[in-house]
């Protein structure tokens, strides 16, 4: 008597043609599965002939950081110098003083971004007027879409010495006027602070996302152990924000040597006396094509930085990945 056929007999066969061929001991391997989801490697073919064309072919122009530019020659018609333009970068402490700042202001960015968004999510979550919440969520997603040409001409009008808000509420009030373009370490704080007000929407709503996809079945099982809210939020929600905020960590981290060009350069310009503490590598080698055309020392610079960032986001991903597998990238 014939016996009735599963229903997933034709998968089974499937994959056990694919076993067949493949061998049983590489069932799991790259091409088992390149055969297996060959529909959606498909769709992936045109992210990955973008990245190819627009990401990994112009690394060619690394080259050009070992050599002595000349707008009349070709690129490898370029007089060789070897590790030259690295050499002056270290010498001249210029290479140091970009270092820090760069990677001074991004660790304040990713960390206190960070936190601020999750307090926020959390604080946003646990409002029970659901019109309230989108409006409050909605205003502090708005800055988000400010471009940093508006956002300098807001800073401007506020820090101006002559006509700025600031100053004249401070001659209003009988003070002195404040020339806070010439203060380089007030800059500090205000660039951090105009950053944070710019993207701390966009975080949030990250965050929140995360939030609203924890079961309520954790949380209703802890009010009926009689957990409190301050309990719920630490014991529950933080832990479950985790993963998200491992991953969104190694993203930034990733390009931790890529500062934010538009946010300083429309803030700072061309003032030069706060170059000290605002300077990072993306400005410096704007200056560098824009005043000297300079190409060899902007490429080393960029160089530096692109390293800088591979080896950081591979041994911090090598330590996350040692702690917990789950939340490594790979």
């Amino acid at each position: 008597m014939n016996q009735p056929m599963p229903k997933n007999s034709a998968m089974l066969t499937t994959d056990s043609r694919l076993n067949g061929r493949l061998g049983t001991g590489r069932k799991h391997g790259f091409f088992y599965e390149l055969i297996r989801n060959r529909v959606l490697f498909l769709m992936l073919l045109p992210t990955l002939i973008f990245f190819f064309i627009n990401s990994y072919i112009p690394m060619v122009g690394i080259y050009y950081a070992f050599t002595q530019f000349d707008f009349n020659t070709s690129l490898f018609e370029a007089q060789f110098v070897g590790l030259q333009n690295f050499r002056f970068l270290w010498q001249s402490g210029t290479l140091t003083k970009l270092t820090l700042n760069t990677v001074g202001y991004n660790a304040a960015f990713i960390l206190l971004g960070n936190v601020l968004a999750i307090v926020l999510a959390i604080l946003l979550n646990e409002l029970r007027s659901r019109y309230f919440k989108k409006i409050t969520q909605s205003v502090m997603f708005l800055p988000y879409f400010v471009s940093f040409v508006i956002l300098s001409v807001i800073v401007y009008n506020i820090f101006n010495y002559d006509n700025g808000f600031l100053n004249t509420l401070l001659v209003q009030f009988g003070g002195e006027r404040v020339d806070v373009y010439n203060k380089p370490w007030v800059w500090i704080f205000l660039i951090i602070l105009f950053y944070l007000w710019k993207n701390l929407g966009y975080s949030m709503v990250i965050y929140l996302a995360a939030i609203t996809g924890i079961s309520d079945e954790y949380y209703e099982a802890a009010k009926i152990d009689g957990a409190n809210i301050f309990q719920r939020i630490w014991y529950i929600t933080v832990p479950m924000l985790k993963s998200t905020f491992v991953v969104l960590l190694l993203f930034a981290l990733g390009s931790i040597m890529k500062g934010q060009f538009d946010l300083f350069y429309q803030l700072i310009g061309n003032n030069g006396v706060l170059y000290n503490t605002t300077d990072i590598l993306d400005t410096y080698v704007y200056r560098s094509l824009k005043v000297t055309f300079d190409v060899g020392m902007a490429s080393a610079a960029g160089v530096y930085q692109s390293l800088f960032g591979f080896v950081l986001i591979m041994t911090v991903n090598y330590i996350i990945r040692k702690l917990n597998d789950e939340y490594a990238l790979f």
